[in-house]
């Protein structure tokens, strides 16, 4: 065997087969979903998002890989680290840039050390320790592993950072009145009442898949989800060109669903699926219409998940509004390795104490799950 372990500059250098060989299944952890964020310039020199996948190799086969991306700042993460940035650069050192494993603009659990074995999996570990300090980086960070990725960083002492998102679960539903009936009488009645305004009030939503998505389904989709960000005086960090290429790449993983009043679209929610779970991504409207945001990003998906007996919903960060629409609390990590000793330390007392804090917070989301006893 001729092993070699490198940093290179693109998933592009990597086989789409070989990749997606050693995933999970995620398909935004595919090569079609990352390669598109690559050739769209979603990231890239000047986003802040610069690639640097770390792959072990035997010869010309992939043995292991991991996202991994030079960070200039932290935004896209949805792991809030701006204090310890704060916290570095009024002492005189440098937190930026850092090396950052993780999913860009999403939050999304999924393997991260990609490997077949314990054994690559380490490999992978130890030599991402050694870059950051043959490089003098102040961090690695890894946001949103899943167990068996969380099991390997906590064997070799990283950081942990807890947190919680909302997932919902299709018990095998035969229809959306079934689901309802596992919910409390206030909560069933309240999401009826929001069903019943939005089918008095003319709106009629249309569900399209993959390859049925037209340009001008798209270009609609766009003008909503830039609009989303506008509103909030801000960017979109996805462009045109990326949703295009996914859809060319990997149709088979994309809902759109748009809202129609009078024949006119006024919003969409575009997610992406496979067969176990479906991921709600991205929304936006361009007219206002009571309860349709509910409406186009819960109840509609989770009609889709029963239909076609997808498990489970992710509903992603925030948003405890949730819990009214029958998601469950469910608790995600992040791992993180800090270079400087005394900075180091600063930083696990207050996950130490922060981690009391999201333990009572998650008990207390629990209690309010609105489901009947």
């Amino acid at each position: 065997m001729s092993i070699t372990i490198e940093i290179i500059n693109s998933i592009h250098e990597v086989k789409p087969n070989q990749w997606d060989a050693l995933t999970d299944g995620t398909p935004l952890l595919t090569h079609a979903f990352l390669s598109s964020l690559e050739q769209a310039h979603c990231v890239g020199v000047g986003t802040g998002w610069v690639p640097q996948p770390l792959v072990v190799r035997d010869g010309e086969q992939l043995l292991g890989a991991m996202p991994l991306y030079l960070k200039t700042h932290s935004y896209g993460e949805y792991v809030f680290d701006w204090a310890w940035a704060d916290a570095f650069e009024r002492s005189g050192h440098r937190y930026y840039p850092k090396l950052l494993s993780a999913i860009p603009f999403s939050p999304i659990t999924s393997a991260r050390l990609l490997a077949k074995t314990p054994t690559v999996q380490n490999m992978l570990l130890d030599a991402l320790e050694q870059v950051i300090q043959h490089h003098g980086l102040s961090s690695a960070h890894v946001l949103f592993p899943d167990t068996d990725s969380s099991n390997r960083l906590q064997a070799a002492n990283w950081m942990v950072r807890h947190g919680v998102q909302f997932r919902w679960e299709n018990e095998n539903f035969t229809n959306f009145e079934h689901f309802l009936t596992t919910l409390t009488h206030d909560k069933r009645k309240k999401i009826h009442q929001e069903r019943k305004k939005i089918q008095a009030s003319g709106v009629v939503s249309k569900r399209l898949q993959g390859n049925t998505i037209t340009p001008e389904n798209l270009d609609f989709f766009y003008a909503c989800y830039y609009n989303t960000y506008a509103e909030h005086r801000s960017s979109p960090y996805l462009t045109r060109e990326f949703f295009s290429l996914i859809i060319q790449k990997m149709p088979q993983n994309l809902l759109l669903i748009i809202a129609e009043l009078n024949g006119v679209p006024i919003a969409s929610t575009l997610s992406i699926f496979n067969q176990n779970t479906l991921y709600g991504r991205y929304w936006g409207a361009t007219q206002f219409v009571s309860g349709l945001h509910f409406e186009l990003c819960y109840y509609q998906a989770q009609e889709f998940c029963i239909e076609q007996k997808i498990q489970f919903f992710e509903g992603g960060a925030q948003g405890e509004h949730k819990l009214a629409r029958g998601f469950k609390p469910r608790p995600t990590c992040s791992y993180h390795k800090i270079m400087n000793p005394d900075f180091a330390h600063a930083i696990q007392d207050f996950l130490t104490r922060e981690t009391t804090g999201m333990v009572q917070y998650v008990s207390e989301l629990e209690e309010r799950v609105p489901f009947k006893t």
